[in-house]
């Protein structure tokens, strides 16, 4: 069996594509080689390691890391997923040939409200991510992902 190697971007690397990474790693398995990078890599947003860890996942010690490292590198992948909401404007390309794929999601970084309120909405994006983790999981596999 060959590995499907993805890559997940988004501006910081350090939620969206953090979680994202985390739910295909969990629901591909070894089927996958996933990696996760961003234009600006920053420190992973505490509402993201949260969330994950409510269900379970420690994304706590996950590394962000700039696309530019990647390339130059030889990384080839067969699909590159941004996750950056509609509208970012520096949502980051990834040179080669590969399928795209554009998943859009808030930025948990730029959620409004008091803790429970922005608590809340990054729970209603890490749900949507691994929801679209298991729908790409399936598409690949032909089988559904409990």
């Amino acid at each position: 069996m060959q590995v499907i190697r993805v890559l997940f971007l988004c501006v910081h690397n350090s939620a969206r594509s953090q979680m994202a990474e985390a739910f295909l790693r969990k629901h591909g398995g070894e089927a996958f080689l996933v990696e996760s990078a961003g234009l600006e890599p920053g420190p992973l947003n505490p509402l993201a390691v949260k969330a994950m860890q409510e269900v379970g996942m420690d994304i706590s010690g996950a590394t962000a890391r700039s696309v530019f490292e990647l390339f130059p590198q030889g990384r080839m992948y067969d699909h590159v997923v941004t996750v950056c909401a509609e509208g970012e404007a520096q949502c980051p390309l990834f040179p080669g040939v590969v399928r795209r794929h554009h998943w859009p999601f808030d930025d948990p970084a730029a959620l409004v409200g008091d803790e429970e309120q922005r608590m809340n909405a990054a729970r209603r994006i890490r749900d949507a991510i691994e929801t679209r983790v298991k729908e790409f999981v399936a598409s690949l596999h032909d089988t559904p992902v409990a």
